[in-house]
């Protein structure tokens, strides 16, 4: 069994700074705290890009500081709200492509791990240029069984117009990448839309997730111009369970605070 932490879209800003009236890094520590009361056993945690708000070398201090508590091996993503250099800084024992793009690939008992950069500066959207899509297709040539691809851009179209014009620019080359070896990529791991989308493309399972700050509101009008749109619903992350049966995903809402009971004993107590 595989077990692993899916979190995204952690938009850390400087110490002290909030972000849409929320404080990124005390969420992000219950979140760390919760992973670490009840998930230590997991192989790996990984955070689907986005990891800071403006990508300067102060939010990566703080970023780095505040995942060292985490007890489990971790992998990082880059997403479009992130600066590479500043990053590769912070975290100088990253691993990273040839062509020093933050990818890398890991093998496990279950299959191989593929971790994608569709960090472009200056743009919103995802992009995935030749030299990126060429290491892939090596990644997936050389893959011996199954394969799972993480990534922070969705490489299709979510439905929400704002986001799809935010998107992965290179779909089509995406696409043609990675239809020789379909049969074998059995889930993709995205960030970017700040909200819980599950389905298949392609054949392919999907899954992604709320970020640990704010949201976006699931608002799907036919207005090309719509603006996007937020919201304080509560944040959360996954937790995945790979066999070779099956791949299961637990949506976990580690800020709860309500009260919690036993089905035997229907005694309310307060959940910590």
């Amino acid at each position: 069994m595989l077990k692993m932490i899916h979190l995204t879209d952690t938009h850390l800003v400087e110490k002290g700074k909030r972000l849409f009236g929320l404080d990124p890094h005390a969420r992000l520590k219950l979140a760390i705290e919760d992973i670490n009361r009840s998930h230590k056993d997991a192989n790996c945690a990984f955070i689907t890009g986005d990891l800071t708000n403006w990508g300067t070398p102060e939010e990566y201090t703080a970023l780095a500081d505040a995942l060292s508590k985490l007890q489990v091996p971790l992998h990082l993503l880059l997403g479009n709200h992130d600066n590479r250099e500043n990053f590769k800084a912070a975290f100088p024992n990253i691993a990273c492509d040839v062509n020093g793009y933050v990818q890398s690939s890991v093998d496990t008992d279950q299959g191989r791990l593929i971790f994608l950069d569709s960090l472009m500066e200056g743009t919103s959207s995802g992009w995935l240029c030749e030299d990126r899509l060429k290491w892939l297709e090596n990644q997936l040539s050389d893959a011996a069984a199954a394969i799972y691809l993480f990534m922070h851009h969705p490489p299709f179209d979510v439905g929400i117009p704002y986001l799809d014009k935010i998107g992965l620019v290179q779909k089509e080359e995406f696409e043609n990448t990675i239809t020789p070896y379909k049969s074998r990529i059995r889930q993709i791991f995205f960030g970017h839309v700040h909200r819980p989308i599950h389905g298949e493309w392609l054949g392919i399972p999907f899954s992604t997730l709320r970020g640990t700050n704010h949201q976006v509101w699931l608002n799907m009008p036919f207005q090309e111009d719509h603006q996007l749109e937020y919201s304080y619903e509560a944040p959360c992350y996954g937790v995945v369970l790979i066999d070779a049966q099956k791949t299961l995903i637990h949506t976990h809402e580690y800020m709860y605070c309500d009260d919690i009971y036993s089905d035997k004993t229907k005694d309310l107590k307060p959940h910590v």
